[in-house]
């Protein structure tokens, strides 16, 4: 070994195997002495291990005395205060890390699972993704970071095989995996759940209700409470209700908030403008809409005369307050009501949310996207055969759906093939006036970028990245910029489920044109919300947001794609009305929830219970420290390393921490 590179082992281990007065962990030893030790000797290192884990200290719940005295800081990157003063507020109490994204989430996490991994050389750190996808660019993220040795981590999806799964959770010290397979081996007993020192919670506002988040935490604390939780996230919940709920379940004891003004990550951000543009429906959708209107009189009117939905202008009516009214109804049903008159009234519950559904895409996706949602009722692929029929006795509704149908019936038996190729032949159809304003905003992005390119020379080429929640928009949308080849090459990027008209992507399909949007295959993404969270899209120089949303979350997760290493541009278009006011709104609860966190009133209920982890006799201190890794080899790539067999019989078991390579 050359240099100023050398191993933990070399670093530390030399004192455990001087007699038994050591602590068991062991004290640093001088270079020299570190550097006389065989490298080779591999026994005397696993005899090392096996000796400093046998003689930790019950009471301490396995933390390593020695070990502790410090905690490690990498400065493989340039070093940022906010994230050296989270990873050291995170490493003693139970943190939600709210941080806009590309600010180093994962960099922080990655910090504080070393040190617990360090800390607890027989505990399991675990990190937790909501997707497949998630937890394989976590593992290598976190790799890059500290470098912990590949052979003591593992990823675990639901893909992974239970009794394999079993196996992992006894030889693996670090594992990255789903949620849900968390809850279901903790479920079976395959987990050992008092060795669980550190357990990290991504994209932690999912942490509602019943989520498996949730169900993980409760499952653990019937075993131990000595583990700590580290929460991330780049917004803590959609209001201040969610943010509580985020912390009860997650036993939250302190958050550490940053916004895009926090003057400690201005030096560190990209300025990121958002601009806001309204569109008036115009007159052909407007006299659609009119029309629409009048249908949701006829069918709401009858449950307003049957006194279990409030009489309200009908227009402003939203699907919520009818699903509301109706478990209103379940719960407290009038003694007038009885038999088959509660059914009959369940069904135009039933019929008016899907109405109402229907009037919300309408408004911000347009007519196409309404048209597909209704044919699906009408040809009986949704199985709703009574609404089915009650709208089909309804002259005005049969009026508008042949209209619809005569405009757009075509498009919808186009597969996915003749979509990538395009038809040229078909005239495009827009179907709402924000696609036209889309259209313009891309157009007029390229256009400046391309010739700002030529002038200065730039090397990269720009990406802009588009989205909406509803996959029949994001078709539509990609349809229309095909007609703008090769200035625009565009792909679509969605989920796993299948739809009526197109085919979901696949695990491997979806980070295929991650990578392909990320090399300059492609500069436009289309997206639904799949592509909000957490993957590595890489640089987008302008975001579009097609629709607004009533939660935060979901605007803050798709500004997160832009402005990482260079300045970024956000657009939302919004339909005039109902569509601007709830994005009006969606701003509002953002600033009321980071006033409730940073404000000096005290707003929300924090967990008191967080464990020290750490002795009280012990104080760590922050030791700075460059780390080197190898080179990281994905899952699949490599086979599962047999732990090493001693020669008096048995296995031992896998290696500490001290086995690990850095430099000072």
């Amino acid at each position: 070994m050359s240099g100023r590179q050398r191993t933990l082992f070399q670093t530390w281990g030399p004192s455990l195997v001087r007699g038994s007065g050591d602590s068991g962990c062991g004290q640093p030893r001088s270079p020299a002495m570190a550097e006389a030790l065989p490298e080779e000797d591999d026994e005397v290192l696993l005899v090392a291990a096996y000796e400093a884990e046998r003689q930790l200290d019950p009471g301490d719940g396995g933390f390593c005395a020695a070990a502790g005295a410090l905690w490690i800081y990498p400065t493989n990157c340039p070093v940022r205060d906010y994230q050296l003063d989270i990873s050291r507020s995170a490493l003693f109490c139970n943190t939600l890390v709210c941080l806009p994204t590309g600010l180093g989430k994962t960099f922080i996490a990655a910090v504080v699972m070393y040190n617990f991994y360090r800390w607890f050389p027989s505990g399991k750190v675990v990190f937790m993704a909501p997707t497949k996808p998630l937890v394989t660019q976590q593992m290598e993220a976190c790799f890059h970071v500290m470098g912990i040795p590949q052979s003591h981590m593992a990823e675990m999806t639901g893909s992974t095989q239970a009794v394999n799964r079993k196996e992992i959770w006894s030889s693996r010290r670090v594992l990255f995996l789903t949620p849900q397979v968390m809850v279901n081996d903790l479920t079976r007993g395959a987990v050992p759940a008092t060795h669980v020192k550190c357990l990290v919670v991504d994209e932690a506002h999912k942490a509602l209700g019943n989520y498996a988040y949730c169900q993980v935490v409760r499952e653990l604390v019937k075993y131990t409470t000595h583990f700590r939780i580290l929460a991330l996230s780049a917004t803590p919940g959609s209001d201040i209700k969610a943010v509580q709920q985020v912390i009860t379940n997650l036993l939250i004891g302190k958050i550490e908030l940053r916004s895009e003004e926090s003057p400690d990550i201005l030096p560190y951000s990209h300025e990121r403008r958002v601009e806001k543009l309204v569109v008036p429906l115009g007159e052909e959708l407007g006299a659609i809409q009119k029309t629409y209107i009048q249908i949701l009189e006829t069918f709401a009117s009858s449950l307003i005369h049957r006194n279990v939905l409030m009489k309200r202008d009908i227009p402003n009516l939203t699907k919520y307050q009818i699903i509301l009214a109706r478990d209103q109804f379940r719960k407290n049903p009038s003694p007038n009501i009885v038999g088959i008159q509660q059914g009959i009234i369940e069904g135009e519950f039933a019929l008016c949310i899907s109405l109402y559904h229907g009037y919300e895409l309408l408004q911000q996706m347009g007519m196409r996207s309404l048209y597909f949602f209704l044919s699906g009722i009408m040809d009986g692929t949704k199985g709703m055969t009574r609404a089915r029929n009650e709208l089909s006795r309804n002259e005005d509704f049969m009026k508008l759906y042949t209209h619809l149908q005569s405009a757009f019936a075509p498009a919808s038996t186009s597969d996915a093939s003749a979509f990538q190729r395009g038809n040229k032949e078909k005239k495009f159809v827009y179907s709402h006036p924000k696609l036209k304003k889309l259209e313009e905003v891309i157009l007029e992005h390229f256009k400046s970028w391309n010739a700002k390119a030529t002038t200065e020379k730039k090397c990269h080429e720009s990406r802009v990245m588009i989205f909406s929640s509803f996959r029949d928009s994001v078709e539509e949308i990609a349809e229309m910029l095909l007609q703008h080849r090769p200035v625009i090459r565009v792909m679509t990027f969605v989920g796993h489920a299948s739809g009526k008209n197109t085919k979901g992507f696949t695990q491997k399909e979806q980070l295929q044109v991650v990578r392909q949007f990320r090399d300059g295959g492609y500069n436009t993404l289309v997206s639904t919300c799949v592509g909000e969270e957490g993957l590595d899209i890489g640089e987008v120089d302008l975001i579009i947001c097609f629709d607004a949303q009533k939660s935060p979350i979901r605007l803050i997760q798709r500004m997160g794609r832009t402005g990482r290493k260079r300045q970024g541009r956000i657009v939302v278009i919004l339909a005039e009305g109902r569509e601007e006011r709830t994005y009006n709104q969606s701003q509002s609860n953002k600033k009321n929830i980071y006033k409730a966190i940073s404000g000096n009133r005290q707003v929300l209920r924090l967990y008191q219970g967080s464990p020290r982890m750490v002795p009280d006799k012990i104080n760590p201190e922050l030791h700075k420290m460059y780390i080197t890794h190898g080179v990281y080899e994905p899952e699949k790539a490599r086979s599962v390393q047999r732990r090493p067999f001693s020669s008096r019989g048995g296995y031992f078991k896998p290696l500490p921490n001290y086995y690990f390579n850095f430099q000072e």
